[in-house]
């Protein structure tokens, strides 16, 4: 997991950005007591907050949580496993905006979703989906092994059905799941390179800094052809989106 607020901030504003419908979709209330599950820097629990919600955002980074506590020093923040968490008092929504495709396995997290959810609670989300990443992580694990490197996918990129069962069986009501493609422009001319030193360091951890930029350079002629265009890089995202209720 990535521990560099001020990288994740400067150069990956799209993450945030792309989560402000779900906020939309989420539709907190006044009042509601709400939990933030891998808030990162805050942005998105600071919105919530916004409308009046009690929010507690939650994520495993110390690094992100300090920082989220120094931009919103009114607003509570946790560190915490979202595999591996309770609190004392049940939660009217968990929401989650790109960060459970970091979590396996999944149903620890949402064994932990489902009991932390009063009655009647929901659960709003959005993850990494099946296809997600697909030309970037083949074009990254391919160099890596002709470099003698094989590394263990850090991601979980479930399909519709896959997780939908799984959100299921957890004890939560599907109400709408939708999988989705989400081209994303990555931002300035080293995109590509600054999305691979942020989100792919696990795959990288084994790699020498000496090792880096010709890594880089070796992944970007892979993906040229299909990943720039109109001059920048883009990410090939899919997205899986639920909501689902707790009976």
């Amino acid at each position: 997991m990535f521990q560099d607020p001020k990288r994740y901030q400067a150069k990956h504003h799209y993450v945030t950005s792309a989560g402000v419908d779900l906020v939309e979709v989420l539709d907190p209330q006044v009042e509601e007591r709400i939990l933030d599950l891998g808030c990162g820097t805050g942005q998105l629990s600071a919105q919530i907050a916004a409308v009046g919600a009690e929010v507690v955002g939650m994520d495993l980074s110390t690094e992100m949580v300090e920082a989220a506590r120094e931009q919103f020093p009114d607003l509570s923040f946790v560190v915490g496993d979202a595999r591996d968490f309770s609190f004392a008092e049940p939660f009217d929504a968990v929401f989650s905006n790109a960060a459970l495709h970091w979590v396996k396995p999944p149903e620890t997290a949402l064994a932990c979703i489902a009991a932390c959810l009063g009655q009647g609670g929901r659960f709003v989300a959005e993850l990494g989906g099946e296809r997600n990443i697909a030309t970037i992580s083949r074009a990254l694990i391919d160099q890596l092994a002709a470099r003698g490197f094989h590394p263990q996918s850090p991601w979980y990129f479930p399909s519709l059905g896959e997780y939908a069962r799984l959100v299921e069986q957890a004890g939560l009501r599907i109400a709408y799941a939708s999988h989705f493609p989400r081209p994303t422009r990555l931002e300035s001319e080293s995109g590509l390179r600054d999305w691979l030193e942020m989100f792919a360091e696990e795959l990288t951890a084994d790699v020498p800094p000496a090792m880096r930029g010709e890594l880089w350079d070796a992944v970007e002629d892979a993906v040229r052809l299909a990943l720039y265009g109109d001059g920048g890089w883009h990410a090939d995202y899919w997205r899986l989106r639920v909501v689902a209720y707790k009976e």
